[in-house]
């Protein structure tokens, strides 16, 4: 017959559920991949490397929120919020309103 099927199960599988545990199995992993890894906080930096960085303790010093025609260099953080301060009540609460 023309049937091609394949049977078994693929290898591997699972094997990103289990931990990175140390920071060279990170770096590895990453290496191989893109330079996304480590990932340096903004507030951690100077302030010639980027906009949240300086300051005698490390606070961004101004308002996270940035307006969407910013030029290219300022826009970090929450870029055109809609809506800002603390998260109150759950996803699931604004679901059945929105339902009903």
């Amino acid at each position: 017959s023309n049937g091609r099927a394949m049977i078994g199960i693929v290898a591997g599988g699972g094997r990103t559920e289990k931990p990175l545990l140390k920071a060279g199995r990170a770096y590895y992993k990453y290496k191989s991949k893109r330079n996304s890894w480590p990932k340096v906080r903004g507030v951690a930096m100077n302030p010639v490397e980027h906009p949240h960085g300086g300051g005698n303790h490390q606070h961004i010093g101004h308002a996270s929120t940035v307006k969407r025609d910013a030029p290219a260099g300022q826009k970090v953080g929450l870029i055109a919020a809609r809506r800002t301060g603390r998260l109150r009540g759950s996803a699931g609460v604004a679901k059945k309103l929105l339902a009903a």
